[in-house]
């Protein structure tokens, strides 16, 4: 069976893909995109959640890419304010060290002349005494002397790539999650579109494969040579010091890489590792090894938490990075994102390879001009440069004002929907089922789940719990409330029993994994707090 044919087919609901389909759509060009699970399911919700410049990659003459970086960095702080917000960070400057003081000072000032930026200070040296205050209590081992600047954090990595399909389906993209393609197709020799593993086909002028680290998977048995490099980062999240840090650390492991200590979520972010990956990308752990690697910073500045005990969780993701010879450090693989356009009977079938969270815009409107004049289809011009997303449109009021909603469930809301957080707000002041809290720990009621599954593609508790609530990164991982969410969808939505049991072993194994991966073994005595 086939579908009508389209301009473009996106293969991949990460922040590349849904980027990509969004400015496609945005142009006026028919768009469908096609994810194999969920949306922000793979390596973006595996991040370290920075928006940044890439100070590093100036060690790699790579100005272009930190000029691009830092001009993406001022758009998403404009454009999506509930999620991106200013990061100040500490940089020791040690008079010994690999990269000496002078380097660091002469690094953050072309940092700053690239940057253009007025709505983040300059860098500045601070002394003892402030960076004890910014590092919070335990400091005991915190430098005498560091650099301070600035970058960008977005707390839920996940929500900005939901606002990016939000945009994208708004200007008319069909966007379908649980939709697993079995190859590209192709009739005498030529691309016609794709087909899917129910064997349905859609055809289409153009198909971008936009599919993170699944890139060579989707051509797999196409005798393609591999795009792809992958390599491993690790990161472990660990219990915050009283008082908390409020800035974050930038700092070297004894090989010389960077290692980040970020205040996230009320609890300390620690990441990340680079190493070569192989296999699946969606079975990848914290080895023992890298929990070390990463532990060994923590302790040299605070080190009462540089132990396995202070880890509340831990998670790891792979980076899809060009394919480098085996000899080749990964450090030194360019950060930089490439697009492949195939040729024989691919052709008309670009892939993806790179990105980041930081550049997702702008390598998207570089793939739809290329699209565009390839396909020979007409286009309006990009739109996304100033265009704000769904959630970060200017409201009137307080940031935590919503009618009929109390000050802190106000502010929870905007901080992860923005603008369309009154959407929910409606719904609650309708008061009844949908009032019903389903978080003690993080709040969350029945109209978000209602709201999740009705306008932003969940079909599951996980894909609510996980990356449309933000309420599984909270301190049970989100069990307590697709506890309650399953038991509510099984009254008033009619969800069957046997599947009710197979999400909520779904969500169980999530959490688990979690542990797992944070101290190699499932200690259960979290499950006591579900009780």
């Amino acid at each position: 069976m086939s579908t009508a044919g389209v301009d473009l087919v996106v293969i991949g609901g990460g922040i590349n893909g849904t980027a990509i389909a969004r400015d496609a759509a945005l142009r006026g060009l028919s768009v469908v995109l096609v994810e194999a699970e969920d949306l922000a399911s793979g390596t973006s919700g595996w991040s370290s959640r920075l928006i940044h410049g890439g100070l590093r990659y100036l060690e790699y003459l790579e100005f272009g890419l930190v000029r691009e970086s830092l001009a993406e960095r001022r758009r998403l702080l404009a454009g999506a304010p509930h999620l991106v917000r200013p990061l100040s960070l500490l940089i020791p400057l040690a008079p010994r060290g690999r990269r000496p003081a002078w380097m660091i000072r002469a690094g953050l000032h072309l940092y700053d002349l690239l940057a253009r930026d007025p709505s983040l200070p300059r860098h500045r040296t601070v002394d003892a005494a402030e960076i004890r205050e910014r590092l919070g209590g335990g400091a005991s081992g915190a430098p005498s002397r560091a650099a301070l600047y600035h970058d960008a954090q977005v707390t839920w990595a996940e929500r900005l790539v939901i606002e990016n399909a939000l945009d994208a389906a708004a200007a008319g993209a069909a966007i379908r999650t649980r939709t697993r393609i079995a190859a590209p197709w192709t009739r005498d020799h030529r691309l016609q579109g794709i087909e899917l593993d129910t064997g349905e086909r859609i055809a289409a002028r153009r198909v971008v494969n936009a599919a993170g680290p699944w890139v060579d998977a989707v051509l797999s048995g196409r005798d393609e040579a591999a795009l792809l490099g992958g390599t491993r980062g690790a990161h472990l999240v660990l219990d915050a010091p009283d008082p908390a840090p409020t800035s974050a650390l930038y700092a070297e492991a004894e090989d010389g890489r960077p290692v980040f200590v970020i205040p996230w979520a009320g609890q300390l972010l620690v990441g990340t590792t680079d190493v070569a990956h192989e296999g699946d990308p969606r079975e990848v752990e914290v080895t023992p090894a890298e929990r070390d690697y990463l532990l060994a910073v923590v302790a040299r500045f605070w080190p009462s938490l540089g132990t396995p005990a202070s880890i509340a969780h831990a998670y790891s993701g792979v980076r899809p990075l060009p394919a480098h010879g085996s000899g080749a450090s990964s450090a030194r693989v360019t950060r930089r994102h490439h697009l492949h356009a195939h040729g024989g009977a691919l052709a008309g079938l670009y892939s993806v390879v790179g990105g980041k969270l930081t550049t997702a815009r702008a390598l998207a409107e570089e793939v739809v001009d290329r699209v565009v004049a390839d396909a020979g289809v007409r286009a309006g011009p990009c739109l996304t440069r100033e265009r704000p997303l769904p959630g970060g449109v200017a409201v009137d009021g307080d940031a935590s004002s919503l009618p009929g909603v109390d000050e802190a469930t106000g502010t929870r809301l905007r901080s992860i929907y923005g603008a369309r957080a009154a959407r929910i707000a409606e719904r609650l002041a309708t008061g009844g089922a949908y009032a019903v809290t389903v978080c003690p720990h993080g709040g969350g009621t029945m109209a978000e789940f209602t709201f999740a599954l009705e306008e932003e593609w969940a079909t599951t508790v996980a894909d609510f719990v996980y990356r449309r609530s933000m309420l599984g990164l909270g301190p049970d991982f989100g069990l307590a409330a697709a506890r309650r969410c399953l038991a509510w969808a099984a009254v008033h939505l009619d969800w069957p029993a046997e599947a009710c049991d197979r999400q909520w072993a779904q969500c169980l194994r999530l959490a688990e994994l979690r542990l797992a991966r944070a101290r190699h073994h499932c200690d259960a005595d979290w499950r006591a707090a579900l009780d």
